[in-house]
C-alpha cells in the first residue's frame, strides 16, 4: 500500500512538473512575442529606423531580430540609425563647415574619354624603303648622288655603271635578229633570255631592240623619292652582282615611336587616330593612326612603344625630331564619376570624405580609375547619389584619423587591464576548460549579479575547483571574435 502511494505521488509530481514546464515555455514564448511586438511598436511609433539589436554588455555582437541575449538573462536592446556612430568619422558643426569652406558634389554616372598623351621621336617608315643593287659585274663610272642623306626624286639618276658582260649578250641578240628571216625565232628568244640573265631589265632590252646597237653602260635610277639613307658606291669601284649600292628611305610618311605609360596602355589600340605636334614646327598638327603596339615594356621607364604612322606632306618631319602625340581613346562604358579634387591620395590608398548628413562626415577608401577633364572614375567604394567633400576634406580626414588614433590608444590602454570579479562555482569541466559562475556585480563592465559560463585560457586552473567554491577571477578586457569574455585567471578566494 505504501509503495503504491509512493508511485502515485511520483506520477503526480512528474505531471505537475511537466505542466509547469509547459506553462513556463508558453509564458516565455508569449513574452518574447510581446517584446518583439513592443520593439516594433516602439520603432513604428517613434518613426526611428532600427539598424540592429545588441547586448549592451557584449556590444561587438549584432542581431537582426529582437529577443533574449544568448550571453545573459536580459533582452536585446535596439540601436537606432540616428544613434549609430559614424565609423572612423567625425561630426562638424555647421559654423565650422562654413569657416572651413566645405563644398560637396554628388557622385554621378557618366563616361570619360581620357586624353592619353605621350612623347616620342620621329623615325623612318621602314615599310617605305628601297634598295638599289648591282645585277651584274661592272664598274662605277659616274655618281650622281655623292653623299648620304641627299634627297632624291623618283626616277632621278643615281649612278652610271659600265657592264662588260652585257656586250657579248647584246651582240648575240643583234646577230640573231639579223638572221630572223631564216626562221631562227627560237635563237632570238634565247638571246633575249641571256640578256635577262645578264641583269638587263625589259626596258633596257627594248632599248637595244629599238636602237639596234650595243649599250654597255647602265644608268641606275631612284625607284622611290626620299633620302639616301645608305651609300655603298664610289666612282671607279668594281661591283659584283647583289652588291648594295643605295638604300633609299621615303619621307611621304614617317613613324613616331611614342612611349606610352604602362598604366594608360589599355586606352591605346591599333587603328586609333592621333594628332602629333613638334616644337620644330609650332602650330602645325600632323594626322595619323596607331599602326602597332610593340610587345615590349621598358623596365626602366615602365612604358610601351606605340608605333604611330603620320602623313608627312612636304617632308617637314625629319627623323630624330621630338614629337608629342595625343591619342584618341577607345569608347568607355558608363561609370561613377567624382571631381578629381575630391580625392586624397596617400600613396598606399585613395580616400574621399563622404557627407552623411546632419553634419557627419566619414572618410571612405575608394578604387579610382582613369582621370580626364577634372573628373575621376570610381570603380569601388561609392554609389550614385553620394555626396563627396571637395574642399576642407584634408582637415576632416585628419580629424577622423586623430579620432581613430585616440580610440586605438584608449583600446590599447584598456587592453592592458582586466575586469576583476568574484563569485561562486556552479559547475566546472576542466577537460573542456569551461566553468559556470554565479558572479557578483562587475563594476567595470556594468554587469549586475548573474550566472554565466566562461571559457578559461588556462584549463589547469580549473582542476582545483569544485562546485560551491568561492573564487576570484579576471576577465580579458575585450571579448573574443565570438563576442564572449574569456577568463584570464581564476582562483579560490583567500588563496
Amino acid at each position: 500500500m505504501r509503495m503504491r502511494t509512493v508511485v502515485v505521488s511520483l506520477v503526480l509530481t512528474a505531471a505537475l512538473g511537466a505542466g509547469a514546464y509547459a506553462a513556463y515555455e508558453l509564458g516565455m514564448a508569449r513574452g518574447m512575442k510581446m517584446a518583439a511586438s513592443d520593439a516594433g511598436a516602439a520603432a513604428g511609433n517613434s518613426g526611428r529606423r532600427i539598424l540592429y539589436w545588441h547586448d549592451p554588455m557584449v556590444p561587438g555582437q549584432r542581431f537582426d531580430k529582437p529577443g533574449k541575449s544568448p550571453f545573459m538573462d536580459m533582452p536585446l536592446q535596439p540601436v537606432y540609425e540616428d544613434e549609430a556612430a559614424v565609423p572612423g568619422g567625425v561630426a562638424v558643426d555647421p559654423r565650422m563647415q562654413q569657416s572651413l569652406g566645405v563644398r560637396t558634389a554628388e557622385v554621378r554616372k557618366g563616361a570619360l574619354a581620357p586624353a592619353v598623351e605621350a612623347v616620342g621621336n620621329v623615325a623612318y617608315n621602314e615599310r617605305e624603303t628601297a634598295v638599289v643593287q648591282a645585277r651584274s659585274n661592272g664598274f662605277v663610272e659616274r655618281l650622281y648622288v655623292r653623299a648620304p642623306l641627299d634627297p632624291v626624286r623618283k626616277g632621278q639618276p643615281l649612278a652610271e655603271l659600265y657592264v662588260p658582260d652585257w656586250i657579248a649578250a647584246q651582240e648575240e641578240f643583234l646577230s640573231a635578229r639579223r638572221m630572223e628571216g631564216t626562221r631562227l625565232e627560237a635563237m632570238v628568244e634565247g638571246a633575249r633570255q641571256r640578256m635577262r640573265l645578264a641583269g638587263m631589265s625589259d626596258e633596257q632590252i627594248r632599248s637595244v631592240e629599238k636602237t639596234g646597237r650595243v649599250h654597255a653602260r647602265l644608268t641606275l635610277a631612284a625607284p622611290i623619292g626620299g633620302v639616301v639613307a645608305e651609300l655603298g658606291a664610289r666612282e671607279g669601284m668594281t661591283v659584283a652582282p647583289g652588291a648594295m649600292l643605295f638604300r633609299i628611305n621615303g619621307l611621304a610618311t614617317v613613324w613616331v615611336n611614342a612611349e606610352v605609360p604602362e598604366a594608360q596602355s589599355g586606352e591605346v589600340r591599333p587603328g586609333n587616330k592621333v594628332e602629333a605636334r613638334t616644337p620644330a614646327l609650332p602650330g602645325k598638327v600632323f594626322q595619323g593612326r596607331v599602326s602597332a603596339i610593340l610587345p615590349e615594356v621598358n623596365p626602366a621607364t615602365r612604358t610601351l612603344k606605340a608605333r604611330v604612322e603620320l602623313a608627312n606632306p612636304g617632308a617637314e618631319l625629319k627623323p630624330g625630331m621630338f614629337a608629342t602625340v595625343n591619342f584618341t581613346p577607345t569608347t568607355r562604358r558608363e561609370a561613377l564619376l567624382v571631381p578629381s579634387e575630391a580625392l586624397i591620395r596617400t600613396g598606399r590608398r585613395t580616400v574621399v570624405v563622404v557627407a552623411q548628413g546632419d553634419g557627419r562626415f566619414a572618410p571612405v577608401d575608394v578604387q579610382a580609375g582613369i582621370e580626364a577633364k577634372g573628373e575621376t572614375e570610381i570603380r569601388q567604394g561609392l554609389k550614385a547619389g553620394d555626396k563627396v567633400v571637395l574642399s576642407g576634406q584634408f582637415l576632416i580626414d585628419s580629424e577622423a584619423s586623430l579620432r581613430a588614433t585616440e580610440t586605438r590608444m584608449e583600446g590599447a590602454a584598456a587592453g592592458s587591464a582586466f575586469h576583476k570579479g568574484t563569485g561562486k562555482v556552479i559547475s566546472v569541466s576542466p577537460v573542456n576548460g569551461y566553468v559556470e559562475l554565479a558572479h557578483d556585480p562587475i563594476a567595470s563592465l556594468q554587469w549586475p549579479a548573474m550566472s554565466m559560463g566562461f571559457q578559461a585560457e588556462d584549463k589547469r586552473e580549473l582542476w582545483d575547483l569544485k562546485e560551491g567554491d568561492r573564487v576570484e577571477f579576471e576577465l580579458n578586457a575585450q571579448p573574443n571574435q565570438d563576442g564572449e569574455y574569456v577568463l584570464h585567471s581564476i582562483r579560490r578566494s583567500g588563496r
